[in-house]
């Protein structure tokens, strides 16, 4: 019997940042020099449990740069909308990539790229040396990379109990299209949380009833261009198919796919210096100084054995549990074909 197939955890260290923050604001975590640190708690928390339930065999925790943006240099109104970061959420963000890296964990920040190219980088070198992949994002963004080696588990609302862990077989179940076609399909939409608006009358339905008839965005254009018109306006409605022939919706769309696609040709650490286990002692010592106490519930990362009794009072993983599935993006109940095959 040949021997396992390797797998690397890749998570999006910004969007994570941010889920841990909204989530604990309430508590409000100080360590003991009052720096806030309950965001880095968190995402330590969410790498524990994801190590815990996966048992991946390596580990790598893309950020955004914080100073340069290929993309904002591109389209200048590229997220341009968001409002500036709370003081407290920006000083976790900034000292996340240095705690971890202190603890043992390999983490990238790409020069003027962003976590998603971290993804969709380490999901490509993972490929080429016939490893599989889990990317764990709160972005709807990375389904475009899914496919046969590679899955996304997605942290919704609701935190870690809440996530979907989505592959290629469950993706069209979910949003009616096939990995290939998601660029197109958020690119039909918009992505009003990076300012790339949609076009207009191009919700999830309309894009998905589109990319089904046509595969692509070109495909149906095509169809427009040879005078067949009709075969879109069947597809879409008379209005949906007008919005996409109108001026200037070419250049919209391929603006957002260029913006939203994602780099995979980044720098990255040799495989085997992303491997678990991390040391234990080294991975408490960095955390100590911040105020983060975490023994048994980095069991997965640092070569333990799951703990057999109820976790310390201070200790923010729960107990471990088979895994729930509580809905889809489509709002189902069970868990989707596929969706659990790497469990």
């Amino acid at each position: 019997m040949p021997p396992p197939v390797p797998l690397l955890l890749v998570l999006d260290g910004n969007s994570l940042v941010h889920r841990a923050y909204h989530a604990g604001a309430a508590d409000g975590f100080l360590d003991g020099d009052g720096r806030p640190v309950w965001a880095l708690r968190g995402l330590v928390g969410y790498i524990a449990r994801a190590a815990a339930y996966l048992r991946p065999d390596a580990l790598i925790v893309g950020f955004d740069c914080p100073e340069d943006s290929a993309r904002r240099a591109d389209y200048p109104a590229y997220k341009a909308h968001r409002p500036e970061k709370p003081a407290d959420l920006s000083e976790q963000i900034a000292g996340a990539p240095g705690l971890l890296a202190a603890a043992g964990v390999r983490t990238v920040v790409p020069r003027a790229y962003e976590a998603d190219d971290v993804l969709a980088s380490s999901a490509a070198h993972a490929r080429r040396h016939g490893w599989r992949s889990v990317l764990m994002t709160s972005d709807r963004d990375a389904f475009a990379l899914i496919d046969e080696t590679t899955s996304v588990l997605r942290v919704r609302n609701g935190g870690f109990d809440e996530a979907v862990l989505v592959d290629a077989a469950g993706l069209p179940e979910l949003c009616g299209v096939e990995p290939w076609q998601y660029r197109d399909f958020a690119a039909l939409r918009g992505d009003p949380s990076d300012n790339l608006p949609g076009v207009r009358g191009f919700g999830a339905a309309t894009a998905a009833k589109l990319l089904a008839a046509f595969g692509t965005v070109d495909g149906a254009w095509a169809a427009l261009d040879a005078g067949e018109e009709h075969l879109v306006r069947e597809a879409v409605g008379d209005k949906a198919a007008a919005q996409l022939a109108a001026d200037g919706v070419r250049d919209l769309i391929d603006r957002n796919r260029r913006l939203m696609r994602m780099r995979t040709d980044l720098d990255l650490p040799d495989l085997e210096s992303t491997r678990l286990p991390l040391s234990l002692a080294g991975f408490r010592r960095a955390l100590r100084p911040r105020g983060i106490n975490l023994g048994p519930s980095l069991w997965a990362l640092t070569g333990g054995v799951p703990p057999q009794r109820e976790p310390r009072d201070e200790d923010p993983i729960p107990e471990l549990r088979p895994w729930v599935i509580r809905g889809g993006l489509s709002g189902r109940r069970d868990p989707t074909p596929g969706q659990l095959s790497l469990f």
